[in-house]
């Protein structure tokens, strides 16, 4: 397919700016619109105190200047870093020309993020801060029904001219292959990985060398040992072969905690500075 839309949830932590810019990097990268949602939490659940009402009345105040003053403070950035990147904000189509947009909605972030996020092609999300999973990045990866493209928290460059993938036999890596496609005709290099435990001999991945091939793409293919981290595993064969992205599979009997070769992602979320493509 051919994409249009993009979306991305700002989630909470540090790096706002640079989470911003690597977003519309990719937006740019891929000359789409990307939606930028702003969630300011809902007054009523800062303010369900049983307390007298002319205090909350006052606290509501309080509360409504001060998601006024962020608001603004983010809308006052994200012009910033549009400007940087030379890419208009504007919420109406522009023929051969990345745009962005913001849409602030006001409430429970994972719940406005899961819905929200039904209504693009790709959801871009940054790497969860301090490695520590949240309910906003959950809701992203799982609830959302679309790929993903997890990107660092910091990232100055954004390209797609080799990709390496992270086979584990299982059909979330299966349907991750068959969802990047369009960003696989792009790669000048596509290089597949994977250990024993999940194909027992290079035949296994010449299997997925020859469907690839049906689609315009060559590839090569290679066992690895496993390494103690499964994340390590796939991120060692990433930056060993110097490549642009990884695309992996995101388990779903146990969320995101498993992923690529079965194993935990801690050590991708921890260490990554390659954005990483994946499907649940």
């Amino acid at each position: 397919m051919s994409y249009k839309k993009f979306f991305f949830p700002v989630g909470g932590g540090d790096e706002l700016r640079e989470r911003l810019y690597g977003a519309i990097l990719v937006a740019k990268h891929f000359n789409v619109h990307l939606e930028i949602l702003h969630c300011l939490p809902g007054l009523e659940s800062q303010t369900s105190f049983n307390i007298p009402k002319f205090v909350l009345d006052e606290l509501k105040g309080a509360l409504e200047d001060h998601y006024k003053t962020d608001n603004n403070d983010f809308q006052k950035l994200l012009v910033e870093v549009a400007n940087e990147l030379n890419v208009p904000i504007s919420e109406k189509v522009l023929e051969n020309q990345a745009t962005v947009f913001p849409e602030i909605k006001s409430g429970n972030r994972s719940a406005i993020v899961e819905q929200e996020s039904k209504f693009c092609d790709l959801v871009v999300a940054a790497t969860p801060p301090n490695a520590v999973m949240t309910a906003t990045f959950e809701a992203s990866v799982l609830q959302s029904g679309k790929p993903v493209i997890m990107i660092p928290r910091i990232m100055k460059k954004f390209d797609t001219k080799s990709i390496v993938i992270g086979w584990n036999n299982s059909p979330e890596a299966s349907r991750a292959i068959t969802s990047s496609l369009e960003i696989l005709k792009q790669a000048k290099r596509v290089h597949i990985v994977s250990s024993k435990e999940y194909a027992s001999d290079i035949s296994k991945l010449e299997k997925i060398q020859k469907y690839l091939a049906r689609h315009g793409i060559n590839s090569t293919a290679e066992l690895v040992k496993t390494l103690k981290s499964p994340g390590e595993t796939i991120f060692k064969a990433a930056k060993d072969g110097n490549f642009d992205m990884i695309v992996a599979g995101a388990f779903s009997h146990k969320g995101l905690r498993e992923m690529m070769f079965g194993g935990a992602t801690k050590y991708l979320f921890e260490h990554t500075d390659i954005p990483v493509f994946m499907t649940h």
